[in-house]
């Protein structure tokens, strides 16, 4: 990165750097102070893992809101139907069991960031409060009849092309002109594999730290096998594969026998791609649970921690793949 930029990322805290050095990387990040520095809005896109949600970060901790909060929402994972509730909140009686009021999202990021996750996954009726809130910067909570207002600035993502969910009638043009202000478009991984050698040892830093392991560095052989693979899940699947090496080794030196990478081999072309990728996504999930808990002892609460998740969603995880935390716990690597 160019010595200019790299000096503005020093001052981000360490969960929030942006590793890379290829020339289609640097382009897109390059804009990340210029936009920081002004209000605009940015609409980031890239396939899953790319690091939109961390680039959002970058542009919130570089600009002048960095004290205030910065709320990330996954439209996607929210149902339909809670999306407009979830942003805008609601007063007493708007609809049955609302006994109290609630604040939504849009008040809680007041004078900060509002990172709005898979912006297309929003309905039709929260796209046009969203847009009258961008043009505005004015909200209705549902059930009030007053008009609130919030300095909020909105950064939107999308893993998919967000100009054909325009075509589509998906996404409103004009919440798509609004949202579209600055677009930043993350490279997958597989297009910048001179960063993959640089993004392994930065995590590899970062967890052994984490986990308390003296691991220092990867064979020549483990980095050739970290370079050649496409990575389907771009820089979040390599982060869990250096993970779960780091948790397996009991050595100083990732081996190539510590790289376990999830294989499609065996069912491409003979299942659709989403179940495919359903069944890569839970073999990886059951088998990290499993050895983190095992690092652990199955003690679920120091697991989740490393996992960076909260204790209920990582028991939820734990329930979902009928992993047997009695048989780990007091369990000692051989």
């Amino acid at each position: 990165m160019d010595t200019e930029y790299s000096a503005l990322y020093e001052h981000l805290p360490n969960d929030h750097q942006l590793v890379g050095e290829s020339p289609s990387f640097c382009a897109e990040i390059k804009k990340i102070p210029i936009v920081a520095a002004g209000d605009a809005s940015v609409l980031i896109s890239g396939e899953t893992g790319t690091g939109k949600e961390l680039c959002a970060q970058a542009i919130h901790y570089l600009s002048p809101r960095a004290a205030k909060p910065f709320v990330p929402v996954n439209c996607g994972a929210i149902p339909v139907e809670l999306l407009e509730n979830e942003l805008f909140g609601h007063r007493a009686g708007a609809f049955t069991n609302a006994s109290t009021s609630q604040p939504g999202l849009i008040h809680e990021a007041n004078g900060g960031t509002l990172f709005l996750d898979e912006i297309v996954s929003l309905p039709p009726s929260a796209q046009v409060k969203l847009l009258r809130f961008l043009q505005e910067k004015e909200y209705r909570p549902l059930g009030s009849t007053k008009t609130y207002r919030a300095d909020v600035r909105v950064i939107a993502a999308s893993n998919i092309d967000v100009e054909k969910a325009v075509m589509e009638g998906t996404l409103s043009r004009n919440l798509y002109y609004r949202l579209n202000v600055v677009p930043i478009k993350l490279p997958p991984l597989r297009e910048r594999r001179e960063d993959i050698p640089l993004l392994a040892h930065h995590f590899l830093a970062r967890y052994s730290a984490r986990f308390n392991k003296q691991v220092s560095d990867f064979s020549p052989e483990a980095v050739q096998v970290l370079v050649l693979h496409d990575w389907p899940g771009n820089v979040r699947e390599l982060e869990h594969v250096v993970q779960r090496a780091i948790v397996l080794t009991e050595e100083a030196v990732i081996q190539r026998s510590d790289i376990v990478l999830a294989s499609v081999e065996t069912t491409l072309g003979q299942e659709p791609f989403k179940e495919a990728k359903a069944q890569v996504i839970e073999q990886f999930e059951k088998d990290y649970i499993t050895k983190l808990l095992e690092a652990y002892q199955g003690n679920i609460s120091r697991a989740a921690r490393a996992a960076q998740k909260n204790r209920r969603a990582f028991w939820e995880l734990i329930r979902k793949h009928g992993i047997d935390v009695q048989s780990l716990k007091g369990f000692r690597d051989s």
